[in-house]
């Protein structure tokens, strides 16, 4: 499958779009807003396919016209996410979903019901004594041989400046790093694969991993 170019609605349609705490706002931004787009297309470029796929922190459904191509059914679970007016904006383009309102650590679905999990920049938001909960939670869902792809940023001064830059504080959103987070996963599965979004000069700076249930 050839590499995915993020297709995306108008930013100004995105439901989140003036929520401080949704990154769908950051997309209008040079540079940065590439950034954010390349680290969505690497996840989805590992995706399979199949019959179904959750993604876990789904914001504004920025992976939903990709997603809508390669599975029949979009399940989506966001603690804050504007679930009624995402679904029905992404109805309207033909895009039906199954969006919920949720915590990862205790998931409305059923064991062993989705062929993909994917998370875009959520499992850093969990404390490090969370993530084999998390983790757990996402192995009861996944089919035997499914598979669970996430992207998360690598721990770095250079992506604490940004973050500033942007008016942020991380640390008081980042709480675990991906070290942390590959160590809790591979626990429950096996390594598919790791690649990392290089930017020159700063080095690598994200890491999307690539595991399965087996």
């Amino acid at each position: 499958m050839g590499k995915p170019l993020l297709r995306m609605i108008e930013l100004s349609e995105y439901s989140g779009i003036n929520d401080r705490n949704d990154p769908i706002r950051f997309y209008r931004l040079p540079f940065i807003g590439n950034l954010f787009r390349r680290r969505v297309e690497k996840c989805l470029k590992e995706l399979s396919g199949g019959h179904s796929v959750l993604e876990v922190g789904f914001g504004s459904g920025v992976t939903f016209l990709h997603l809508n191509d390669m599975y029949n059914e979009i399940h989506g679970l966001d603690l804050t996410a504007n679930v009624e007016a995402i679904t029905e904006r992404f109805q309207k383009l033909g895009v039906m979903t199954y969006l919920s309102n949720g915590d990862i650590l205790n998931m409305p679905y059923q064991d062993s019901y989705f062929d993909s999990v994917l998370l875009i920049s959520i499992l850093e938001h969990l404390k490090p004594e969370f993530l084999y909960s998390a983790f757990l939670e996402i192995s009861r869902v996944l089919k035997q041989n499914g598979q669970v792809i996430y992207g998360v940023p690598i721990d770095k001064k250079i992506m604490d400046y940004a973050f500033r830059y942007l008016g942020y504080n991380i640390r008081e959103y980042h709480f675990s790093n991906h070290k942390q987070i590959s160590e809790a996963s591979e626990v429950f599965f096996k390594r598919v694969s790791i690649s990392n979004i290089y930017v020159f000069p700063f080095g690598s700076l994200y890491e999307v991993c690539h595991w399965e249930k087996g």
